[in-house]
C-alpha cells in the first residue's frame, strides 16, 4: 500500500522538525499510541492499538529514523509485531517553507502480514487514510501547542 499528500503546518520550519524529533509529541499525534520511548537520536520503541474493521491489535516495534536533512525532512522507518500478523513500512517526510508556515509533503509505503491482513484486509487502506489525516490533524495542532 501506498499513500502520498501533503498539509500545511501554521508553524515555521524549524518548530515543525523539532516537533517531528520529539517522542512526546508523536505519541500524542499517532491515532492509538500509548508509548514511544526513545533509543536513541535515530531509534525509538513504540506501542499501538489500532483497530482494522473488525480486528484489533496491539503493535509492539521499533522506528528508525535515517536520512536525517534537518531540518528538511528524513526517512521513518517501523517495523511493528502483534499477535496476528505485523505490519511493516515507512515514510519519505519533506519539509518546505510555505507562506502559510510549512508544507509537510509525505510518501508512506507500509504492508500488513499474516492473520490481521487476511482478515481485515478490505479495511487496510482506508483504515491507514482515516489515521494519517487524524495524526496531521494531531500533529499540527500539538506544533501550535494547542491543548487537546
Amino acid at each position: 500500500m501506498k499513500l502520498s499528500d501533503e498539509v500545511i503546518i501554521p508553524v515555521p520550519r524549524q518548530k515543525v522538525w523539532e516537533a517531528l524529533n520529539d517522542p512526546e509529541v508523536l505519541r500524542q499525534a499517532i491515532p492509538g499510541c500509548e508509548e514511544i520511548v526513545r533509543k536513541s537520536d535515530t531509534e525509538m520503541e513504540a506501542r499501538v492499538t489500532v483497530k482494522l474493521g473488525p480486528v484489533k491489535a496491539s503493535f509492539k516495534g521499533a522506528v528508525t529514523l535515517s536520512d536525517l536533512d534537518p531540518p528538511n525532512g528524513y526517512r521513518i522507518q517501523g517495523e511493528g509485531k502483534s499477535m496476528m500478523g505485523g505490519a511493516i513500512g515507512g515514510a519519505n517526510v519533506r519539509l518546505e517553507e510555505a507562506p502559510e508556515g510549512t508544507r509537510l509533503i509525505y510518501d508512506v509505503d507500509a504492508q500488513v502480514t499474516g492473520k490481521i491482513a487476511s482478515l481485515a484486509q478490505r479495511f487496510i487502506e482506508p483504515t491507514a487514510r482515516q489515521l494519517s489525516a487524524q495524526f496531521f490533524e494531531n500533529f499540527a495542532r500539538l506544533a501550535l501547542n494547542e491543548p487537546a
